[in-house]
C-alpha cells in the first residue's frame, strides 16, 4: 500500500549522470582514449554502431545543464570524472590534461555557485584505453596504483570543494560484463576467473584509495569516500520453500555481497567461497577461481567506506537450478540458480528492467542487517523507455518514481539510514552496448538535431513536486502532481514537434538546395557541351 508522508528534514534529493554516456568530445583538448571509445569504434559491438564519441555533448553544455539542475531544485548532482580527459595514459607521471582538470574544476565550481551538492564518482567505466593495452586493465594488480595515483590528483584538484567521493560506480558489472560476457568494454570473455579477478582487483583499489584519503586528505577537507554498488533484489519464488530462500541470498550475496561484504565485514561471503571453490574443485582447478584475501588484507579492506552509495533498478524471482558439470568456470553458473520475472510487473523499456518498488524496501533492510545499518546514498534508481517514438508523457515513469522513492520513505521507516536519493538520470544519453535506443532522462535529447536540444519530459515536473514537497504530503496534493506534469508535457510535445519542423526545413535547405544548384550547374554544363558540338 502507498505510503503518505514526508522524509527526514535534510534528505538529499538529486540526479546523475557518468562522463562518457553524456559528455561526448572524445578526443577533444588534449583527452586520451578510454576502453569506451576503442570498444564502440569496433564494427558489432554496439546496438546500430553508435558510439559515445559526442554522447549530449555535455562537454560544451555545462551551463546549460546546471539550468535544466536548477529547475528540478535538486540538492545535488552526481556526475563522474573521465580519468582520460584528466590524465590521458591514465599514468599520472606520463602527463596531466590541465584542460580536462580545468573543465572539472568549472563545472563543480557552478554547481556550487547554484547551491547543488557535487558528488563525484571517480570511475564510471571508461578505463584509459593505454591501461588495457599495456597492462590487461583491471585483470592486473598494477591497476591498484595507478587508480590510486589518479584519486590522490582528483583530491588535490578538486577535494577543497568536493566532499563526497565514489570510488567506483557499479563494479559488478565493470567484473562481470567487461571480462566475463564480454557484452561491455573492454569486451573480454574470460569466464568467471576473469571477472573475479578484476573484481578482487577493484575492491583492493577501492581499499587503498580510502586509505590514502583518511590519512593524507581527511583532516584538511572533512569529505567522505564510499563506493556505489547496483544490485538486484532476489526474491524466492516460494518463501516456505528453504532451498528457494537460500538461492535468493546466494542472488544477492553473489552480486551485493560479492563487493560489500569485504568491505564492511572484511572477506567474500562464505556462500561465495563455498560455492565458487565446489565448481572449480569439479572442473580440477588447483585453487579457487574466487582469489583470498591475506589476514592482512582482511584486516585492511574492513571498513573502508564512510558510506554505501546503492544503485537499484528492479527484483527477480530466483529458485535453486543445478548447473551441469561445465569445463569453464562462469559467475552465472557458479550460483546454481534461475531468475524469473512475473509477467504482470510493469516492463516499460530495457527487457531486465521491470518496476518492483517493494523489493527496494527489502534490499535496504538487508543491507541495515547484513551490514551493521551504514549510511546509505541511493545513487542510482531509474527506468528507460525503448525508442519507438518520442514520448515526454512518461506515466510509467512518474510510476515508477512514485513506488521506489515511497519504499525508501517505509525502509526509513524500519529504521534504515538513508540519507539521500539520486534519481537515474538527467538526461537521455549513451547506455553502453545499447546505444541511444533505451532512454532513462527526466530531459529528452533530439539526438538528430546537431545542436542536442533538451526537453523536459513529465517526470521532470513530477520529480521537482516530491522535492519541494520532501515525499508525499496527502492524497489529494499527490494527485495533482501527475495532472499537472501531464499538462505541462503535452504543451512540450508541442514545442518539440515545432523545433522538430524547422530542423528538418534547416536540412533539406542545408542538404537539398546545394545538391539541386550542383545539378542545375552540371545539367547547364552538359547542355553546353551538346550545343558546342553540334556548332
Amino acid at each position: 500500500s502507498f505510503y503518505y508522508g514526508t522524509f527526514p528534514a535534510g534528505f538529499l534529493w538529486g540526479v546523475g549522470s557518468s562522463a562518457y554516456q553524456t559528455e561526448g568530445a572524445w578526443d577533444k583538448d588534449g583527452k586520451g582514449p578510454s576502453i569506451w571509445d576503442a570498444f564502440t569504434h569496433k564494427k558489432g559491438k554496439v546496438f546500430r554502431n553508435e558510439t559515445g564519441d559526442s554522447a549530449c555533448d555535455g562537454y560544451y553544455k555545462v551551463k546549460d545543464d546546471i539550468q535544466l539542475l536548477k529547475e528540478l531544485k535538486v540538492n545535488h548532482y552526481l556526475f563522474s570524472i573521465s580519468w582520460p580527459r584528466i590524465m590521458p595514459t591514465g599514468i599520472k607521471t606520463e602527463q596531466l590534461n590541465e584542460k580536462g582538470i580545468q573543465f572539472y574544476n568549472d563545472t563543480i565550481n557552478s554547481l556550487l555557485e547554484n547551491n547543488i551538492i557535487p558528488i563525484v564518482s571517480l570511475y564510471h567505466w571508461d578505463l584509459p584505453q593505454v591501461l588495457q593495452e599495456k597492462y590487461g586493465g583491471w585483470q592486473n594488480i598494477s591497476m591498484i596504483n595507478y587508480f590510486n595515483d589518479y584519486a590522490n590528483l582528483c583530491f588535490e584538484k578538486f577535494g577543497d570543494r568536493v566532499k563526497h567521493w565514489i570510488t567506483f560506480s557499479n563494479p559488478w558489472a565493470v567484473a562481470e560484463k567487461g571480462y566475463e560476457t564480454g557484452e561491455h568494454a573492454p569486451g573480454l570473455k574470460l569466464g568467471g576467473c576473469g571477472a573475479y579477478r578484476a573484481a578482487h582487483h577493484i575492491i583492493k583499489t577501492h581499499a587503498k584509495v580510502w586509505h590514502s584519503y583518511n590519512n593524507t586528505w581527511r583532516s584538511e577537507q572533512q569529505g567522505m569516500v564510499g563506493i556505489s554498488l547496483t544490485s538486484s533484489w532476489g526474491e524466492p519464488v516460494d518463501p516456505h520453500s528453504q532451498t528457494d530462500r537460500d538461492a535468493a541470498e546466494r542472488y544477492v550475496q553473489f552480486h551485493l555481497g560479492w563487493f560489500a561484504n569485504p568491505i564492511f565485514r572484511g572477506d567474500y561471503p562464505e556462500i561465495m567461497k563455498n560455492y565458487v571453490g565446489r565448481k572449480s574443485a569439479q572442473q580440477g582447478l588447483g585453487t579457487s577461481g574466487l582469489p583470498t584475501f591475506s589476514v592482512q588484507e582482511k584486516t585492511y579492506i574492513k571498513g573502508t567506506s564512510d558510506f554505501l552509495g546503492i544503485g537499484h533498478f528492479t527484483t527477480r524471482y530466483v529458485i535453486q537450478k543445478s548447473f551441469p558439470f561445465l569445463q569453464v568456470s562462469s559467475y552465472h553458473t557458479d550460483r546454481d540458480l534461475a531468475e524469473l520475472v512475473d509477467p504482470n510487473w510493469p516492463a516499460p523499456g530495457s527487457k531486465w528492467l521491470y518496476s518492483v518498488p517493494w523489493g527496494f524496501r527489502r534490499l535496504l533492510n538487508f543491507i541495515k542487517t547484513q551490514y551493521g545499518n551504514p549510511l546509505i546514498y541511493v545513487t542510482e534508481n531509474g527506468v528507460s523507455e525503448k525508442v519507438q517514438c518520442t514520448q515526454l508523457c512518461d506515466e510509467w515513469r512518474i510510476e515508477y518514481l512514485k513506488g521506489y522513492t515511497n519504499e525508501i520513505l517505509k525502509a526509513l521507516n524500519d529504521g534504515v539510514n538513508v540519507k539521500g536519493y539520486t534519481a537515474w538520470s538527467l538526461l537521455d544519453k549513451f547506455e553502453w552496448n545499447q546505444g541511444f535506443s533505451e532512454r532513462f532522462g527526466f530531459y529528452h535529447i533530439d539526438f538528430k538535431n546537431k545542436n542536442k536540444p533538451r526537453y523536459p519530459k513529465a517526470s521532470a515536473d513530477y520529480y521537482q513536486k516530491i522535492i519541494s514537497a520532501n515525499g508525499f504530503p496527502n492524497p489529494r496534493e499527490v494527485q495533482n502532481w501527475y495532472q499537472a506534469a501531464m499538462d505541462t508535457c503535452s504543451t512540450t510535445h508541442q514545442l518539440l514537434a515545432t523545433d522538430s519542423l524547422i530542423t528538418h526545413m534547416e536540412t533539406v535547405t542545408e542538404i537539398v538546395l546545394p545538391t539541386v544548384f550542383t545539378l542545375c550547374i552540371l545539367i547547364s554544363i552538359v547542355l553546353l557541351i551538346f550545343y558546342l558540338r553540334n556548332h
